[in-house]
């Protein structure tokens, strides 16, 4: 009989290595090799792509050359003149001509509008015949006045021989000075009646408007029948017939924010530029700065003056100023900022950015823009001369992304 330890050792079962059907490998091998290849298809089209972007390079501003100047402050404003009047009347009447159109060239004392007058007219022709007879009666009074000085003599001289009483020559004397008294009063009436008549010829002047310098008109506000006045009355009546405008005396009036004002001084150089005609630079420079500064709004008022002036500058046009440094020459190795030119430089979350090429990807840096030069951007910091900087913002441009420099 076999020892139990045999026994067990006949029921145990052998493992050896399990061989597999040969038939049941490849499905696996295709199945990894169609993942990595799907994976791999996944990777090819979400790689990143270069960006095309188009370059410039910074340059310095002492590569403008000597003497350039450079802008320090950028304003805005309105064309204003100097000299401007709503022209009205002296007195209140009915307007019965008026001789002038918007856009009419006038002269200093041209004839604009004429008022009722027939009022006036009536006094006028009064007060000169008051003077014709005041005047007439002193001619008699004088006649008058010259037959008793005769007749004073005459009684002087028989007073003398003895032969006339005296009374007669006192009556005589008299009546010679009671005429020269009446003559000297005559005299004062003429006088008055000669002021009244220049009175009534002073408000016969007034009836006619006139320019008070010359200019252009550039508003007509009554016309023939309406009621004007010196002073608004209500109702109808109107307080002016036109508006002149002195085109001699325009200039800009800009209000430039107090934290700012250190940059302007007068007689300083500036480039002007009209809303209405962008590509034309004028010329100007500063007139004067007002010495108040205005508390609600912390604003300075600053006057420009054109160097020449332009049938096309008109009042009221609006108009963007470029305030200029007249720059000495800068020496080497100063430092004093570069030129970027505008359309690098974008904002981006309230910061002014450029995005730098190097190494064919891109670097986004703030800069500190001070102000403006011609086309470009006077950068104090964040770049260097020499650099090259992205001039569009294609879709993808972004901190570190590849980027190829377009052809042009």
């Amino acid at each position: 009989m076999s020892p139990p330890q045999t026994k067990l050792d006949d029921l145990r079962i052998e493992r050896g290595a399990r061989v597999e059907p040969s038939g049941r490998k490849w499905p696996v091998a295709v199945g990894v090799i169609v993942v990595a290849v799907v994976i791999a298809v996944i990777w090819w089209f979400n790689r990143s792509h270069p960006v095309e972007v188009r370059t410039a390079t910074v340059r310095g501003l002492a590569a403008a050359g000597p003497g350039a100047d450079r802008t320090v402050l950028n304003a805005s404003g309105y064309v204003t003149a100097r000299r401007e009047a709503t022209v009205s009347s002296k007195v209140t009447g009915k307007v019965t001509e008026v001789l002038i159109e918007e856009g009419l060239k006038v002269t200093a004392g041209q004839v604009l509008a004429r008022l009722d007058d027939t009022n006036v007219q009536a006094s006028l022709q009064l007060a000169r015949a008051q003077l014709d007879s005041a005047r007439t009666l002193q001619e008699e009074i004088r006649v008058r006045l010259k037959e008793a000085e005769q007749e004073w003599d005459r009684q002087g001289a028989l007073i003398k021989g003895k032969v006339a009483p005296q009374a007669d020559f006192d009556h005589a004397e008299a009546a010679m000075l009671a005429y020269r008294a009446r003559l000297a009063q005559q005299q004062s009436d003429i006088s008055v009646a000669e002021r009244t008549v220049a009175i009534w010829q002073q408000q016969l002047d007034d009836t006619v408007i006139r320019a008070p310098f010359a200019g252009v008109v550039t508003a007509k506000n009554a016309q023939p029948g309406e009621m004007i006045s010196p002073m608004s009355s209500g109702g109808f009546t109107r307080t002016g017939i036109c508006t002149v405008v002195d085109m001699d005396s325009l200039e800009i009036e800009i209000e430039v924010n107090e934290s700012y004002i250190n940059r302007v001084e007068p007689g300083q150089p500036v480039d002007a530029t009209l809303d209405a005609y962008p590509d034309w630079k004028i010329p100007c420079k500063v007139i004067a700065i007002i010495p108040t500064a205005d508390r609600q709004k912390s604003t300075v008022k600053v006057r420009v003056g054109f160097s020449q002036l332009d049938p096309r500058i008109l009042p009221d046009m609006a108009v963007k100023v470029a305030f200029r440094e007249s720059g000495a020459t800068v020496a080497v190795g100063t430092s004093r900022g570069v030129l970027v030119p505008r359309e690098a430089v974008r904002s981006l979350d309230g910061h002014d950015v450029v995005f730098v090429i190097q190494n064919g990807r891109a670097e986004r840096r703030a800069v500190n823009i001070t102000g403006t030069q011609g086309g470009d951007a006077v950068v104090m910091a964040g770049v260097a001369d020499g650099e090259k900087v992205a001039l569009d913002s294609p879709a993808g441009l972004a901190d570190g992304a590849t980027v190829t420099e377009k052809k042009l």
